[in-house]
């Protein structure tokens, strides 16, 4: 433990060992690494933090309940600052990479270092082996994983993590039109997804198809059914499950729009977290609803909408859009933070470290089981159930 009285040996040695598994860090100059690291070194220094084992930490991070103690907008010196939590499990990190107690095979294994959070986050596996089974075992194709360019970025701009996709989202494309052919209209096609998978765009491409080879189709976004999210937090729901839905307005808005009805949705307001209805359902003064057309093709878009037992019956084509965390994150650096100013930087930090594992949990992995149709961008492969490849490989 010697050694870890020496702040600056300390620095060094994790700059040099985490050059070797971590590309952003190969990037940086070590003056650069020394800032980042800055606030993560205790104020008592590196010997005061508590080391535990490896198979001890992986415990942790894989326990919902080490992440419900995060409080996402603790207040430090005024302002929001990082969680105790999240702070002193990055310092643990650290220390014991440094000392040698944590190898950087293991680190790399469990933990992606995303650098602009200068943090370590925990991996998720989507595609254990029970999702692999449900999905007949291996991809229905997989192509060359372009993702793997952008290890070294900070953030990601859409356009880069576009033309990355582009022959899986083909491929997926092409299966949705051959599905809905053999299925028939009207149908509700689900796209469930983490933030920043890439759910939007790819709902809005298939629109486009879909629209030229002559389906009349709309959209109905979930997290435009959201309740107030300073409501949410103080229940400690967060965006999860349908608890956190105006869903008797949701459920009803399925139900008019395939009778032919036109429908009126709430709008969130996903800068200052507020939806534009009342908690009892009611338009909120001054607040502008969304008006949405029936149509052959209703996508609707959004974190669980086929784990919503009232709404799972009534969904025709159940698909999960899967992006990995890492590439998620850089996405959302560019699109929440620099672009929409979405977030103060810590809350930022804190509630991504918190959420990724439990969405992950109560949303994703249950509905990758349930699910027709698996999108993995960063693995570039498209997954089926062997249902669906059956109508797929049909003439």
């Amino acid at each position: 433990m010697d050694l870890l009285r020496d702040s600056d040996k300390v620095s060094e040695i994790l700059f040099s060992k985490m050059k070797r598994f971590q590309p952003t860090i190969a990037e940086l100059e070590f003056y650069e690494f020394k800032y980042g690291i800055n606030e993560f070194v205790p104020e008592r220094g590196w010997d005061s933090v508590t080391l535990e084992s490896p198979s001890t930490l992986e415990a942790m991070v894989t326990s919902k309940e080490f992440y419900k103690g995060i409080n996402i907008k603790p207040i430090v010196n005024g302002r929001i600052g990082l969680d105790e939590i999240v702070v002193t499990f990055q310092q643990k990190l650290f220390a014991g990479l440094a000392l040698g107690c944590y190898s950087e095979d293991w680190v790399d294994k469990h933990f992606y270092f995303d650098p602009r959070s200068f943090m370590f986050y925990h991996r998720t596996d989507y595609f254990t082996a029970e999702i692999i089974g449900h999905l007949g075992g291996k991809p229905y194709r997989q192509f060359d994983r372009k993702q793997k360019k952008f290890d070294t970025r900070q953030e990601l701009g859409y356009r880069d993590f576009k033309l990355s996709n582009l022959e899986v989202d083909n491929l997926f494309i092409q299966s949705a039109m051959k599905l809905t052919r053999f299925r028939g209209v009207p149908l509700i096609f689900a796209i469930a997804g983490q933030t920043a998978a890439g759910k939007t765009e790819i709902v809005d491409r298939l629109k486009e198809v879909f629209t030229r080879e002559g389906f009349k189709v709309t959209s109905i976004e979930i997290d435009n059914f959201l309740t107030d999210r300073d409501e949410r937090e103080e229940k400690g729901i967060h965006s999860e499950g349908k608890e956190a839905l105006h869903l008797e307005l949701f459920k009803q808005a399925l139900m008019d729009i395939r009778a032919g009805k036109q429908v009126t949705t709430p709008r969130y307001n996903f800068i200052d977290g507020t939806s534009s209805h009342s908690l009892d359902g009611k338009l909120k003064p001054g607040g502008v609803p969304i008006d949405i057309s029936p149509a052959e093709i209703i996508f609707i878009e959004g974190n669980f909408p086929f784990l919503i037992d009232e709404i799972a019956p009534l969904i025709g084509i159940k698909v999960v859009y899967l992006t990995d965390d890492p590439i998620r994150l850089k996405r959302k650096w560019r699109r929440d933070m620099d672009l929409r100013k979405k977030y103060d930087l810590n809350y930022f930090r804190n509630r991504f470290f918190k959420d990724q594992f439990i969405m992950a949990q109560v949303a994703y992995l249950p509905q990758l089981l349930t699910c027709d149709i698996a999108v993995d961008t960063t693995g570039s492969a498209f997954w089926a159930t062997p249902e669906v490849k059956k109508s797929l490989d049909s003439n």
